[in-house]
Parts: structure tokens; C-alpha cells; sequence
């Protein structure tokens, strides 16, 4: 659907993203994932049109995205900075947005407004709630009915009735029109709950990219416990985290885990027990080996 391909840039000498590479699949709901400074923003200005590359492309759907009104009329792009006309209301912005959009959807427009019962369409957006701001950017960018959705920080700023709800939308709007969407947030156990791609960048890179099922099956979280203490592991364990409570062990470890399972099994454990990964955990535990400095958090 949209991809970068080797994107560099930089801002007044200093490398922001470094040969980073970026794979979007239609259909897919991607969490792009990191710490702050890591790159993402500038990534999605990128994949928005809003930079050029210094270096690299940018392809939605085959096409170059810089300067070509064709391509990004088709994706719609909710920033965590949001920008409105000064003084116009809701009305005013969904006219400027149906002039703007081809695919604008008028009775969608109207079918919706029952999702969002306090927002006065005519009253100046600058003088409503932040949150409530956002709810009118999700309103309008739904009704573009766009292939590509990109969404920096979404829900911030939003309770949680109103979080669940916007999930809710976006998800149906993905079943019915078949919407890519490319999420970048912090909040990893929210992204866990909606994405099936993430990717983790780091220092202007791409670390990994998987779909979140390939990445959950790379990452073996074992509770284990032994008789007389943890015994000599097998050489090949590359271990990522380590602790314990009394004689039962939480072992990290990269890789397969049945197989990693199995490989402990030879080691005749009281107990053995393979606990599911979160996107957190997994984050933590790859940033921390990146020297990022989370890496002594326990989950």
C-alpha cells in the first residue's frame, strides 16, 4: 500500500532518519512504535508529502507521493498538532474539506454527526476542548473515505468512552472500505488491541518490522523453576531478560517458544510455563537491547 524505501534526511547536520525503510500492506493497521526522538514524525512527514527526501522514496500504491495531489488525495492525516482555519466551525471545514476530497462523503457526513452529539458544528473549533477538536478531525477524515489513513498520537487528549468509540469507528470503516491505517502512538497495550503490524524504530532507524503475530512467535516469555536452583543454560539461548522470585525464574528469550520450551523440558523443571508476550514487553525488552533506558524495567 505505501512504502519508504532507504529514506535520510537531516536537520541542520544532524541525521533524523538514517536509510530508513518502511512496508505498509493494504488492509493492514500498522503501529509505528519508539521513543521520543526516534523519528517517527518525521517519518510520517514523509510519507504524508510534507518533506522530500534527501535520499530514497516514498510510494503510495506505486505512485511518488511529493507534489502529487493524485496520491494524497487519497489518504487522509490526523497530526497530534491539530491545524484549523482561524474561527471556522465544523460546517466551514467539512465545505473546505468536500472541495478539497473528490471522495468526500456528504451523508456519511451526516450519518456520523450522531457519534459526536457534543460538538456544536457551529461554533469556532479553535474555542472547543482539545479533545473535542480531535473528535471533529476524525469526523472529517472519515468522510474523505480514504485508502490511507495516517493518525500521529490519536486519541490523546480523549476519555475513555470517547477512545473506544473512535476505535470502534475506525474499525468498522476498515472492514467496510477495506482503509489501510498507520497509527504512531505510546500507548503500546491500546496499539496491541487494534494493530497487526508494528514497527520499532530507534535513534532515526527501523529496528524491526513484523506482523505482530511473526514478532509475538520471535520472543519467548518462560516462567520456570528447578529444584536446586536455575541450572547451566543451553549455549544457544540468546537471553534477553532475567529474573526470579524465590526458585521460580522469568526467563526472556529470543525465539521460537515451543521450541524454546522444548529445550528447557530436557532440563527436567518442576515447572514450565510459556506466558504471552506484550507489545510492551516486546518493546522494552528489544529497546533494551539498544541500550535505551527502559531496559532495567520489569514488567
Amino acid at each position: 500500500m505505501i512504502q519508504a524505501n532507504n529514506i535520510i534526511k537531516h536537520f541542520e547536520g544532524l541525521c533524523v532518519l538514517d536509510h530508513v525503510s518502511l512496508h505498509v500492506p493494504k488492509g493492514s493497521v500498522y503501529g509505528l512504535v519508539g521513543p521520543n526522538g526516534a523519528g517517527k514524525s518525521t517519518l510520517i512527514r514523509h510519507l504524508t508529502g510534507i518533506y522530500r527526501p534527501e535520499a530514497g522514496q516514498v510510494l503510495l500504491e506505486g505512485e511518488t507521493v511529493y507534489e502529487n495531489a493524485a496520491a494524497k488525495s487519497k489518504m487522509a492525516y490526523i497530526p497530534d498538532d491539530l491545524f484549523y482555519f482561524a474561527q471556522a466551525n465544523t460546517l466551514e471545514m467539512k465545505r473546505f474539506y468536500a472541495g478539497l476530497y473528490p471522495s468526500f462523503d456528504e451523508s456519511l457526513f451526516q450519518s456520523l454527526q450522531e457519534f459526536f452529539p457534543a460538538i456544536d458544528v457551529k461554533r469556532s473549533i479553535r474555542k472547543l476542548s482539545k479533545g473535542m477538536q480531535k473528535q471533529v478531525a476524525f469526523w472529517l477524515s472519515l468522510c474523505i473515505n480514504p485508502s490511507l489513513l495516517i493518525l500521529d498520537e490519536p486519541v490523546d487528549g480523549l476519555d475513555p468512552v470517547m477512545r473506544r468509540q473512535l476505535w470502534s469507528l475506525i474499525l468498522s470503516h476498515i472492514q467496510e472500505r477495506q482503509t489501510t491505517v498507520l497509527i504512531s502512538s505510546h500507548n503500546l497495550r491500546e496499539l496491541e488491541d487494534i494493530c497487526d503490524h508494528v514497527g520499532i524504530m530507534h535513534r532515526g532507524r527501523m529496528l524491526l518490522e513484523h506482523s505482530l503475530c511473526d514478532l509475538q512467535n520471535t520472543v519467548s516469555k518462560i516462567q520456570i523453576a528447578f529444584e536446586q536452583g536455575l541450572p547451566v543454560l543451553p549455549e544457544q539461548f540468546d537471553i534477553l531478560h532475567m529474573s526470579n522470585m524465590g526458585r521460580v525464574y522469568t526467563i526472556i528469550v529470543k525465539g521460537d517458544p515451543l521450541l524454546t520450551k522444548s529445550e528447557l523440558e530436557k532440563l527436567h523443571p518442576l515447572l514450565i510455563d510459556v506466558l504471552p508476550l506484550t507489545l510492551e514487553e516486546i518493546f522494552i525488552y528489544e529497546m533494551g537491547g539498544a541500550d535505551y533506558a527502559v531496559k532495567d524495567i520489569l514488567l
